[in-house]
């Protein structure tokens, strides 16, 4: 988030996917958003986006899309004011008093709506993006504030590493201490092919959780685990309190958790609303090895590592 060189033809930025390796929710606010203490890790799973100049008058920011094949590219809203970008485009450009325009091609590889924060995702990278194509050297600060707006998760798209949510997820603490900022985390993630709607997630987890505490924290256990860089020890910990409502609307996630351990992952999770589940494993070849056998019933597995960097821009040569 530091460059500050000034670009006029094109600016590419790429973003992670986050996974929740903690995340605890608590009862419903007045305002209707859930209070939550989470702990987020970017993985190496990634969308580009690059923004180059352009738009029209009546469509500020022109967006097209190249999915990859495990993406469900009709999930993705494309039609002006519909998608994040658009959203982003217009509180940068508000923030410095101006229209920002642009055309913005997303090669997307996240998931939509797969509980990976792939919308946030593009909406960090267009931040970014933005601000470095029109020079506008935003501080890191007020892009933060942005990002808030924009959604729970954005802000942490723009951080990644391993960092606290608390709040509704939008106040983002990276975690400093080296070794947890410094470990490697080997993750094995299966998609679906029908993704899951957080509000609809939410809205069961009240149900199935009338007595959800009013307000929720990482316990320390949490943290002495990601600090032990014990891949046996973390699997200890991983929870995730959007699990239960998620399998109770997707029955079949169980048996895809189930499979992922029986192929010899340490643990399994649903990935904050799901319904992408990914598996902790020891060891990049063991991380490998669980894929391999998981192929033989999933048609999408993929395999990464964590922590990765957040929103940042990449050139190509």
């Amino acid at each position: 988030m530091s460059s500050r060189s000034r670009v006029t033809t094109a600016v590419t930025v790429r973003a992670p996917a986050k996974i929740n390796l903690y995340l605890a929710v608590g009862a419903a606010r007045p305002d209707g958003f859930h209070p939550v203490a989470t702990v987020y890790q970017a993985i190496g799973l990634y969308d580009d986006l690059t923004a180059r100049p352009g738009g029209s008058g009546t469509n500020p920011v022109r967006l097209a899309l190249h999915a990859a094949d495990h993406v469900d590219a009709g999930a993705v809203p494309l039609a002006p004011g519909t998608n994040l970008v658009h959203r982003a485009a217009q509180l940068l450009g508000a923030h410095h008093g101006r229209t920002l325009r642009a055309d913005v091609e997303i090669a997307k590889a996240v998931p939509v709506a797969g509980g990976l924060a792939g919308g946030s995702a593009d909406a960090a990278a267009a931040l970014v993006a933005l601000d470095r194509l029109h020079d506008l050297r935003t501080p890191d600060e007020a892009l933060l504030a942005i990002a808030a707006e924009l959604g729970s998760d954005v802000p942490f798209s723009l951080l990644g590493g391993t960092a606290a949510g608390v709040g509704r997820g939008e106040q983002v603490t990276p975690y400093s201490d080296p070794a947890i900022a410094d470990a490697a985390w080997w993750w094995v993630v299966v998609p679906q092919a029908l993704g899951l709607s957080t509000p609809s997630v939410y809205q069961h987890f009240d149900r199935m959780r009338p007595d959800a505490a009013e307000s929720v924290v990482v316990p320390d256990r949490v943290i002495a685990a990601l600090a032990s860089q014990d891949p046996v020890t973390l699997a200890a910990v991983l929870h995730n309190d959007l699990q239960a409502p998620a399998l109770d609307l997707r029955p079949e996630l169980a048996d895809v958790l189930a499979d992922g351990e029986a192929a010899g992952a340490l643990r399994g999770i649903v990935s904050g609303s799901g319904p992408t589940c990914v598996f902790l494993c020891g060891s990049p070849d063991e991380a490998r090895e669980v894929a391999g056998r998981l192929q033989a019933s999933y048609d999408v597995v993929l395999v990464a590592t964590g922590p990765v960097a957040g929103a940042h821009r990449v050139e190509y040569v």
